[in-house]
């Protein structure tokens, strides 16, 4: 059903685009001078003066939400080659080390103390898949902050992430980098940008990458990737987009060290407490693990003018990926004897997990008279397969565990029985959607404006499971389904043209499943079935200026999030559970962003974060406590000044405070290891020289003074991933 609709929708698009057609010439001069503004525009090479969505159609400085925009201009003096090493240009966004084999390979992270993994979006379209995503094909990077309900639909308790993709342009340009790392990365990427006729456009970018990691000795990781696009009607009233992006991943893959020595590190055996750490180099994989990653996605994509203050859109996607990987992670220590002999157990984990999702938007976006209206339909269908398998390897006898010497591990020790084979069980999850949006932006005066916005939907998740119980396979079935309702409302105040007031309210929904379509009936699970929707909402009051000629934005915002109806376990004697829990999320965000002086640009951030639980009795749930993972203060820097024609330096540092893992005060911290992420301040910098007309060369060096600092945790505290030492990046970039 949802596919027929899929097609039906794309189908509507198609006739009002060869309609159009006709009529391109009688407006191309009108879309060309549009076109020529947004160029204009780009003096500022850090700012952006919008966001790409349709559903936020005025400017950022009269947005009455906190939006970050991170260009790929900054993207590019930092030589920044995944998201995750982008997103340090916001604050408030922390990272996580998932367990064993759910150790994340790909982008898994919190915003405003939630997690925010599932909330990832590519040109407005949900994203899906545990890759490390790549900043080859990306033009900049929308991070709105906030629940966003209205937006994006479930989820999005602390907001979302949008990666908008390069597209064609009439302007032409071959771009080609090639760079070499202190951990032996060597990296080239290409973006080819030519026109043809007289609208028409073809653009591909690709990338190609091998090599290990600074400090880290076996990790070695292979990509390559391309994207191609083409583009008809570019300057007139209908434009067509026809863009894909194919990514492969070649890894090995990291669980980190373990977090014995490390600053706070806690334990009930003495000789841990004092141990040495390990150095930051160890791997305690063996040589058949491994890890592998494939994402494809084809999209369409309409633009149509249906009049001069109206614009109609529809996109069409279709993608899937797979992530096949086998790791030996790292549990229990133990400290027998004298530290040469002290050792680690290990255990096999497998994951194999695909996704697959549909799509198809339609939006229309008008003016009239005070009124900026845009509407639109949203279907999406979404699903997740994570077969089981068996034959991982096991301890060669007589041994009855897997373990590696604590500080020297070995690669190479013998398995038995290793031949992964399928052994039937399964999860598989998958959920349908149909949303209806409004939103209007209405102009009382030059200084007043209301903003609203509601999406209502329907969603239906199923899942099905196969349990393997000795050598029988036992299924399960779970359905849900409901309607959910989201909204935001805004009133701005305008002192200046220039700058804005606003107080905002928000809200969002995550229903069971939100986060991978699987639905479970163990008691007490916020993913049963029977569980009311978790419900966040925020209210937020800030102010935005744009100064120095409108070339500097400057923003604040105050904000406080409430999130109701997590688990709480009422009455640990019955076991019974109730969704009262309550937590609380508050903080304030300060935003610098544009162009100081002709020669000199900044991107700045901080953000304060105050988090409780409200309400709540279970673990990580104790009424007082404060929320896993979320620092109190995190910043960031990055700045470039041009000192002359060719030679420009940059630099830049990031903060974060302590991010508590244990947070109920009843537990013994004796028996932690790890209870928080302590912490720490990085410093990079780059200086570029344009070596010709159409050459330019870049260094950047990254922990200029050798931090030594916890990247990642994971949940037990156990185990930790370093970051990376002080280390270098050499580029070459050249324009044919």
């Amino acid at each position: 059903m949802l596919t027929q609709s899929l097609i039906a929708m794309a189908a509507i698009g198609l006739p009002a685009a060869v309609q159009a057609q006709a009529q391109a010439q009688a407006q191309a001069q009108e879309k060309t001078m549009a076109e020529v503004q947004v160029q204009a525009g780009a003096e500022a090479p850090y700012k952006a003066e919008k966001v790409s969505s349709p559903k936020l159609t005025q400017p950022l400085v009269d947005t009455p939400q906190t939006v970050s925009v991170i260009r790929k201009e900054v993207m590019l003096e930092q030589g920044a080659s995944t998201i995750m090493e982008a997103l340090r240009n916001t604050p408030g966004i922390t990272l996580q080390l998932g367990e064993n084999g759910n150790t994340s390979a790909g982008d898994t992270f919190q915003l405003r103390g939630f997690s925010a993994q599932s909330a990832l979006f590519v040109d407005g379209i949900r994203d899906l898949g545990a890759i490390t995503r790549d900043t080859f094909n990306i033009e900049q990077i929308e991070i709105s902050k906030g629940p966003a309900g209205a937006d994006i639909g479930r989820g999005a308790a602390g907001g979302y992430i949008n990666l908008v993709s390069k597209l064609p342009t009439r302007d032409e340009a071959l771009w080609a980098t090639a760079s070499y790392n202190s951990g032996g990365t060597r990296r080239a990427t290409a973006d080819l940008d030519r026109n043809f006729g007289s609208s028409g456009a073809f653009r591909l970018n690709a990338m190609v990458q091998d090599g290990g990691q600074p400090g880290r000795k076996v990790i070695d990781n292979q990509s390559h990737a391309i994207a191609p696009s083409i583009a008809w009607g570019l300057g007139t009233p209908t434009r067509l987009y026809l863009f894909s992006q194919h990514v492969r991943q070649d890894n090995t893959p990291d669980g980190g060290i373990p977090s014995v020595g490390l600053e706070g590190f806690y334990n009930a055996n003495s000789a841990l407490r004092s141990a040495a750490r390990v150095d930051r180099g160890t791997w305690y994989g063996l040589n058949s693990d491994y890890e592998k990653a494939d994402a494809d996605m084809v999209t369409a994509k309409i633009e149509h003018e249906l009049a001069p203050n109206t614009t109609l859109t529809n996109t069409t996607r279709w993608g899937k990926s797979k992530m096949d990987r086998i790791l030996t992670g790292i549990n229990t220590l133990t400290a027998v004897g004298a530290p040469e002999t002290w050792t680690a157990s290990r255990s096999r984990q497998s994951v194999l997990q695909e996704n697959r999702i549909r799509a198809n938007t339609t939006n229309i976006v008008s003016e009239i008279s005070a009124h900026t209206l845009s509407g639109g339909l949203e279907l999406l269908s979404e699903e997740q397969l994570s077969p089981s398998r068996t034959g991982l390897g096991s301890p060669v006898a007589p041994a009855t565990t897997l373990v590696a010497n604590l500080y020297h591990p070995n690669p190479n020790d013998p398995l038995s029985a290793y031949n992964p084979q399928l052994n039937g069980a399964f999860t598989q999850g998958k959920t349908d959607t149909v949303a209806a949006y409004l939103f209007d932006t209405w102009k009382l005066s030059e200084q007043w404006q209301l903003n609203g916005g509601v999406r209502a939907e329907h969603y239906s998740t199923e899942s099905n499971a196969a349990t393997l119980t000795g050598t029988n396979l036992i299924s399960s079935h779970l359905e849900d389904s409901d309607n959910l309702f989201s909204f935001k409302a805004g009133v701005l105040y305008k002192p200046a043209e220039n700058s804005s007031v606003y107080l905002a309210w928000a809200n969002s929904k995550t229903p069971p499943g939100s986060a991978n379509f699987s639905l479970s009936s163990a008691a007490g699970n916020i993913n049963g079935p029977g569980m009311d929707p978790q419900k966040t909402s925020n209210v937020e009051l800030g102010t935005k200026w744009d100064v120095l000629a409108k070339k500097l934005a400057l923003t604040a915002a105050l904000y406080r999030t409430e999130n109701k109806n997590e688990i709480s376990q009422l009455d640990a004697a019955t076991n019974t559970w109730s969704q009262l829990g309550k937590r609380r999320v508050q903080g304030l965000e300060l935003g610098a962003v544009g162009q100081i002086t002709s020669a000199w640009q900044v991107t700045a951030g901080l953000a304060t974060m105050d988090t409780e639980i409200k309400q709540g009795t279970t673990g990580n749930n104790a009424a007082g406590a404060a929320t896993r993972w979320s620092p109190k203060l995190s910043a960031t820097l990055w700045t470039s000044y041009a000192a002359s024609d060719r030679l420009t330096i940059a630099g830049g540092a990031r903060y974060l405070s302590r991010q508590k893992r244990v947070i109920d005060p009843s537990l013994d911290i004796s028996l932690q290891n790890l209870p928080a992420i302590p912490s720490y301040a990085v410093a990079d910098a780059m200086v570029s020289y344009q070596l010709a007309k159409n050459a330019d060369m870049q260094l950047n060096v990254y922990n200029l003074f050798d931090k030594v600092y916890i990247n990642t945790l994971n949940n037990s505290g156990a185990r930790a991933s370093l970051g990376a030492p002080r280390s270098a990046q050499l580029s070459v970039r050249l324009m044919f």
